[in-house]
């Protein structure tokens, strides 16, 4: 994640009940606290804090699912997720008696439990899985761990929501490590004589394939809360992968640019299979009909082939996928807002903020801003955060504008005790006459054109709608004749910039020459 901490579009989450709802409910997790409920002292794990191969069938079993290769990967997986959560706490029999190796891979005394947690590898039917340190115990050659319920369990039902969404949150570490960790077909000849995996042999650069996967499931959640994005609908495999891989600046993909994305395609086909169980997304895998239909086909898909493109994997984020990725990105560095975080803050940070926001989350914020104040005290705190002849204030008057609207007839007194204002003077007239308010009070001249300026700056600052504001410049010098004559003496320190704008988004040659010289006035007035 870039270190410059970039600021993404804030979401909309859901409640954390709600979320800790989806959580329990995630087949993944769910899984894992029902071996969690299901292991006793009886129960044998291996050297890695795996389930001896014994024991798989039976653990499947108590999954209600049949104890085959596929129930018996099944609890596998959950029962790694058992222990990296700490649902299940596994008892190393080197460590002194009474002790256990926790969640986080500590011996007690703040060592490692042994070379398996060094690596935070396991090794389990014949693949190698990522996990977290808490699955990892090294034990000696042949020996046996045993397991109890962890502290965390009992959270599962009588927890905060809080509680259970870091529970999920760790759960998910571990999913996505072992959506990340390479395929072993043939895992004992990639084991030395030290019993460590040699990783040289696989070319895989685990730093690189987080790195990948983080890039790809950023992407997603950038193009499920931005304005005018995917939002809730999926979004296409092909366009996902090509999203980090194709350049921005690059036209037509080369053949070699098609060839990576397809085969970031087939990647991500298989660490969506493994990420879904968990909660974080909803995908249509790739067809595996098309796999025997050559590369051709899945580079044609990632130009955009509309007719058959829900064949090639679709995928959209959850509510609980968006809180977990969310999640990832502030732990990166990434400014990652959520919609609620500036409800306790001043209203110049509220208005300093929304700013940036788009249209429908700026509302939101907005009103949950606004629902934890009495109305006349809100509009009164406002105005006063829309002061000011910084390069911001512009803007913030819109936002300011934008929300008293939202605080209604309540609002009145504070807006009329500022109709004198030379900076809210306009906005108040404004507001009050949109209301049908009784005796506004007429602007003097000078007030409607600093008004305009002011208004047009905001817009600017906005990078709204360009034809909106082609309409808006305009109509103003549509319903001020001479209006170039008195706007380029008006107090304002953006007069020449909006002038100037002006000049470029008039569609009529004469008028928009007229603002250019207006600008030049403005800029050599002293």
């Amino acid at each position: 994640m870039s270190g410059d901490r970039p600021t993404l579009p804030p979401v909309r989450l859901h409640a954390d009940a709600e979320l800790a709802r989806a959580a329990l409910a995630a087949p993944l997790l769910a899984r894992a606290v029902r071996l969690a409920r299901w292991a006793g002292p009886e129960t044998r794990v291996g050297a890695g804090g795996e389930l001896v191969d014994e024991q798989l069938g039976a653990a499947a079993e108590a999954l209600g699912l049949t104890p085959d290769e596929d129930g018996e990967a099944y609890a596998s997986e959950a029962w790694r997720v058992a222990v990296d959560t700490g649902l299940v706490v596994v008892h190393d029999p080197e460590v002194e008696e009474g002790a256990a190796v926790g969640p986080d891979g500590s011996d007690g005394a703040g060592g490692a439990a042994g070379a398996g947690a060094a690596s935070g590898v396991g090794v389990v039917a014949g693949a190698a899985v990522g996990g977290g340190a808490g699955g990892a115990v090294s034990h000696g050659a042949g020996e046996e761990g045993t397991v109890e319920a962890g502290d965390l369990l009992p959270l599962v039902t009588s927890g905060t929501p809080q509680d259970v969404l870091g529970i999920w949150l760790d759960g998910l570490e571990t999913v996505f490590a072992d959506a990340t960790a390479p395929v072993l077909d043939d895992i004992d000849d990639l084991v030395g004589d030290d019993g460590d995996i040699d990783f040289e042999a696989l070319d895989w650069d685990p730093e690189a394939e987080a790195e990948f996967l983080d890039g790809v499931l950023g992407n997603l959640y950038l193009l499920t809360v931005a304005e005018g994005g995917a939002g809730d609908a999926p979004v296409p495999l092909p366009a996902l992968a090509a999203s980090v891989i194709v350049p921005d600046d690059m036209g037509e993909p080369t053949d070699d640019v098609l060839e990576r994305v397809s085969q970031a395609m087939m990647r991500l086909d298989d660490q969506f299979r493994v990420l879904e169980p968990m909660g974080l997304v909803e995908y249509q895998p790739v067809d595996e009909a098309l796999l025997a239909e050559g590369p051709d086909e899945s580079e044609a898909a990632a130009v955009g082939d509309d007719e058959d493109v829900t064949r090639y994997g679709m995928v959209r984020l959850t509510p609980l996928g968006l809180y977990g990725i969310r999640s990832r990105l502030l732990e990166a560095g990434v400014d990652a807002p959520a919609v609620g975080d500036l409800a306790e803050e001043g209203a110049d940070v509220l208005l300093g903020a929304v700013g940036r926001f788009p249209q429908e989350a700026a509302r939101a914020e907005t009103e949950q801003w606004l629902a934890r104040r009495a109305p006349l005290g809100a509009a009164r705190e406002l105005l006063a955060a829309a002061k000011g002849v910084d390069a911001g204030s512009p803007l913030r008057r819109l936002h300011c504008q934008q929300a008293l609207a939202l605080v209604g007839a309540e609002a009145e007194p504070a807006v009329r005790e500022v109709l004198d204002d030379p900076e809210l003077g306009g906005l108040a007239r404004v507001w009050l006459a949109e209301r049908g308010a009784a005796d506004v009070p007429p602007p003097p001249e000078p007030m409607i054109f600093w008004l305009a300026v002011d208004t047009i700056a905001a817009q600017l600052d906005a990078e709204g709608d360009l034809s909106e504001l082609q309409e808006l410049v305009e109509g103003l010098t549509g319903q001020h004749s001479g209006f170039f004559e008195e706007a380029w003496r008006v107090d304002h320190p953006a007069t020449p910039e909006v002038l100037e704008a002006m000049g470029r988004l008039h569609r009529d040659k004469q008028v928009a020459k007229e603002a250019r010289k207006a600008a030049f006035k403005a800029r050599s007035r002293p």
